[in-house]
């Protein structure tokens, strides 16, 4: 995600898998992650746009520890009003128009030269409860076909989904990544230990498979392995 793709290849994709609650602490790694290295000027990205759909705003603020006034980083807000209840002219289905929302965010933190920008979408799984899966498909493979999209990731709650929607995102991606528990006992207390898994598409056709032990605890992510930490 870091290194963009190169000039004429679709963007790099990441489809974060849940089907436990882990999906939403792997969500955050990657994506506090990404805003370091585009904020530190390591990234190939010049600016990100998160799609925030299953929190507010100010969730992303606080876990960022940045406003979201910054100049690289704006946050589209589908959470406070989903179904357009305080806006009569807006339709949650009109995947059209978030698609042209979220290129205008783009443009306008890197503008309309050959700079380019990242996407984060916090909840497909929320999009597909308005819109058909080929429609929401449509608006992800656009995106990541744009000339100015750097890279694009994602977080899917697989279990909530038929295998046939999960197949269609997992193809679209470059990398999909998942976690494990590795004992369902260990959910209730303050760290869960478990597999993340990842598998990544090489341009030459061939897949690398990556697992690491990590511990999901209050504060975040922890790697238990440093030598293997994937770099996002």
């Amino acid at each position: 995600l870091r290194d963009g793709g190169l000039e004429g290849e679709h963007a790099p994709a990441l489809t974060i898998k849940d089907s436990k609650p882990f999906g939403f602490d792997v969500f955050n790694y990657v994506l506090t992650q990404l805003s370091n290295y585009i904020l530190a000027g390591k990234s190939q990205s010049r600016g990100l746009v998160v799609v925030a759909y299953s929190r507010s705003p100010s969730f992303y603020v606080d876990l960022l520890k940045r406003g979201i006034d910054i100049a690289s980083i704006h946050i589209l807000d589908c959470y406070t009003d989903p179904l357009g209840w305080k806006n009569w002219l807006q339709d949650v289905r009109n995947l059209d128009k978030l698609y042209s929302l979220i290129i205008e965010q783009g443009k306008g933190l890197i503008g309309q030269g050959k700079d380019r920008f990242s996407i984060a979408i916090d909840s497909v799984s929320e999009m597909v409860r308005h819109a058909s899966i080929s429609s929401v498909a449509g608006i992800l493979s656009n995106l990541r076909s744009h000339d100015q999209v750097s890279s694009i990731f994602w977080l899917l709650h697989s279990d909530l989904h038929e295998i046939k929607f999960t197949s269609v995102l997992e193809y679209l991606s470059s990398m999909v990544a998942s976690v494990e528990p590795e004992n369902l006992s260990m959910l209730e207390q303050n760290f869960r230990k478990g597999k993340f898994h990842v598998r990544f598409k090489r341009r030459n056709g061939r897949v690398r498979v990556m697992c690491e032990e990590i511990l999901v605890e209050l504060a975040g992510i922890k790697f238990i392995n440093q030598r293997l930490l994937p770099k996002v």
